[in-house]
């Protein structure tokens, strides 16, 4: 494959060519990039490099003469000072064991743009990217936030944040990963980043289902905010801090996702609402709903760390068809009669004025964006 980029710019490879793939390309190219993405199929790198279009994904959207693709591998690594993974997550092991002989004895960073946990073990992500290519974790980077990828390839303004346990890797990848109308912020909190981009797609699949069924909006305002006290409840207790699930990885992506007919989750959750079973839905999906497959895994750590998760255990129920989706009402769940406060599992307050907070944070965040890379 012939490139005619130009040579002094920074080279960035972006595994994985779908709708978020194409459009962080688009991100880095727009930054001032040198992109190559990676497409599994001949025919849409094809598309990419000669039309500059990702038309069954990004329909409308023209992509930067900066990025090129190509099917080959080895190809789309050669010379990557960073590498953007954004495949399925349950396909993720597989591609690693393709990508190890290229980038195994590296120091390139590795950054997810994942948001799952892998069905079979569990593990987030960047455990995923570890354990399979032996790596130091220090390399791994992750980005979350509110990020729907057909307004960001639309340049509508917005932020982001990146994840390492290395502040100078989550610093170069912010650095690169920003431009006119995307800024990324930094923490040290990869626990948390992950778990909050995992989590807000359980919520969104059960605002979804309650969409489907005609449910108004003080259904879903409550579920979204008892959903925000699950979601910190368990990303505590697996060791995240939580003032992670109040930033961008949390609470920004939780309304995102909940509020937009873009989000795949809130899609999938929506035709499970409608009656359709879990299968007709993966089916009518042409893309995948990550939060479809974490459900049983987050149950299971749920479970194990002692976290209740009413919510998530009724979209359950729901996949499962055991529960008629009109009967949803996690929020209301309780174990007895008792009043209950707003509280999370670990007696920290979770009434209005955290959730105002938690508002603020993400608002000024969004305020602020206009600098470069700064502290979640």
């Amino acid at each position: 494959m012939t490139r005619k980029n130009d040579a002094s710019a920074p080279r960035v490879a972006v595994i994985g060519a779908g709708s978020w793939g194409t459009t962080f390309g688009k991100i880095l190219a727009d930054g001032g990039a040198d992109v190559v993405m990676w497409a599994r199929r001949p025919e849409l790198a094809q598309e990419i490099n000669e039309a500059k279009r990702n038309s069954k994904y990004l329909p409308g959207v023209n992509l930067p003469r900066s990025m090129s693709a190509t099917s080959d591998l080895a190809d789309a690594l050669n010379g990557a000072e960073q590498i953007f993974l954004s495949v399925p997550s349950q396909s993720l092991r597989d591609n690693l064991s393709a990508l190890r002989p290229f980038v195994g004895d590296s120091r390139v960073p590795l950054v997810s743009l994942m948001k799952g946990v892998e069905k079979r073990t569990g593990l987030r992500m960047s455990q995923v990217i570890e354990q399979a290519l032996e790596c130091d974790p220090a390399r791994i980077a992750v980005a979350s936030g509110p990020n729907l990828a057909l307004e960001i390839a639309r340049e509508q303004p917005t932020a982001a944040v990146i994840s390492s346990v290395s502040a100078e890797t989550a610093e170069a990848v912010a650095r690169r990963a920003r431009n006119s109308y995307f800024r990324s912020f930094v923490n040290m909190d990869v626990v948390g980043t992950e778990f909050g981009g995992v989590l807000k797609n359980l919520i969104a699949v059960a605002i979804g289902i309650v969409d489907g069924v005609g449910y108004g909006e003080n259904t879903k305002a409550s579920i979204i905010t008892r959903g925000l006290v699950e979601m910190t409840d368990f990303a505590v207790a697996q060791g995240a801090e939580r003032e992670t699930l109040q930033g961008l990885a949390g609470l920004g992506d939780l309304i995102a996702t909940c509020q937009s007919p873009l989000s795949r989750n809130n899609t999938a959750g929506r035709l499970l609402g409608q009656g359709y079973s879990f299968q007709d839905v993966v089916k009518q999906m042409q893309q995948t709903a990550e939060g479809l497959a974490s459900v049983a895994p987050i149950l299971q750590l749920a479970r194990a760390a002692g976290v209740q998760m009413p919510i998530v255990e009724q979209v359950k129920r729901v996949l499962d068809g055991t529960m008629d989706p009109r009967d949803i009402a996690p929020h209301l769940t309780t174990d007895d009669d008792t009043p209950q406060g707003e509280r999370t599992n670990n007696g920290q307050a979770g009434g209005g004025a955290a959730l105002w907070r938690s508002f603020q944070r993400a608002f000024d965040q969004f305020l602020n964006g206009g600098r470069s890379a700064q502290g979640d």
